[in-house]
């Protein structure tokens, strides 16, 4: 997924970015009992451009990436980085089964187990478009 985006272009009408794939069968239960959905975009920088990545990855890797979704902490209450002009922000959503998790970081708190995540995802989905 390689999209560049300004942000008044009408990006954010889209539905929701985790939401399933079409040609998802919507009664697959078995499917939807491991599904995961990480979605990602990045607003902000010189130009204002938004770039999303996605990944959602295959029942057998659900462990591993279960473990990166769970060591991120949700609820924390992040206050925006008022500082310097131009931040990129990190807007990150998560669909586990039926829960959905979402969360919007400043540039300048996306480290640790936030960084792990939006690193495994940006490369989940750079893999997938090679293929």
């Amino acid at each position: 997924m390689r999209e560049y985006e300004n942000a008044a272009d009408g990006a954010d009408a889209e539905p929701d970015a985790t939401a399933p794939a079409s040609g998802c069968a919507a009664g697959d239960s078995d499917g939807a009992q491991s599904r995961i959905v990480i979605a990602v975009v990045r607003t902000g920088g010189i130009a204002g451009l938004r770039r999303r990545w996605r990944a959602e990855p295959a029942p057998e890797q659900a462990p591993s990436w279960l473990g990166l979704v769970q060591r991120c902490p949700w609820d924390e209450h992040l206050d925006p980085d008022g500082s310097g002009a131009d931040r990129y922000v990190w807007s990150i959503h998560a669909r586990i089964r039926d829960e959905q998790l979402e969360q919007v970081i400043p540039d300048t708190r996306l480290d640790g187990a936030w960084r792990e995540l939006v690193d495994a995802v940006r490369e989940a989905d750079s893999h997938d478009e090679e293929q």
